[in-house]
């Protein structure tokens, strides 16, 4: 081999690993950021519900009324939810399972149980506000007689919060379909399913603690 052959292989060789490493510095720097920014979501999740449970420390009898309230069947339905928001964690999983043996369709079948699942969620914690404003459970005042006064705060302000995640969390499954129909991932590039993955499970992860502590502690 001439040495200009060699020294082109050499140069080729040398701008591979350049991109590789770029490569991989940018799912580092992706993934680096998914985490400061769900660090600062746990800040704000945590001052809700340190609040609530302050709130509890001082009306346990009035938050042992509230569950009374709603009944057997308030609680089933919420469990229910939450049996629904687990499931679609674990197809986000299944989800990226696929795409890491190249399976796109795969992907996408998965991310659309996923999203499905979410939109259900959201509708039945839609229907759960209603019921409870029918009990004159609201944010600002709860009942004419004001037996359950600031309870609705407390559990409005986390919970619909994190209902806003899961609306957002649904569009940006939508929009990962929508590149993977358009052939943006691969086994060798899925840093965005992944990022995803790491966001709709940390969804998942607080629902879970706002389930346990408002529902049924």
């Amino acid at each position: 081999m001439s040495d200009i052959s060699m020294q082109g292989a050499h140069t080729a060789h040398a701008e591979h690993r350049a991109d590789q490493a770029a490569v991989a510095q940018s799912i580092h720097n992706q993934k680096l950021a998914m985490w400061l920014y769900l660090a600062s979501e746990v800040v704000i999740f945590t001052v809700f519900i340190a609040a609530y449970v302050l709130f509890r420390i001082h009306n346990e009898e009035l938050v042992h009324e509230l569950h009374e309230t709603l009944g057997t069947v308030g609680i089933l339905l919420v469990t229910f939810n939450t049996f629904l928001l687990l499931t679609s964690s674990w197809a986000m999983v299944m989800g990226l399972r696929q795409i890491e043996r190249d399976n796109v369709r795969g992907l996408i079948q998965w991310l659309s149980l996923t999203a499905l699942l979410g939109t259900v969620f959201v509708l039945l914690q839609y229907y759960e506000y209603n019921n409870l404003a029918g009990e004159g459970i609201t944010l600002e005042y709860a009942r004419e007689a004001g037996e359950f006064q600031g309870f609705g705060m407390h559990f409005y302000v986390p919970t619909a919060f994190h209902g806003a995640h899961v609306v957002v969390g649904v569009m940006w499954c939508l929009a990962v379909m929508l590149k993977a129909r358009r052939g943006r991932y691969s086994s060798g590039n899925h840093v965005g399913v992944e990022v995803f993955g790491l966001y709709w499970h940390f969804v998942d992860v607080v629902w879970i603690l706002l389930f346990t502590l408002i529902y049924l502690v």
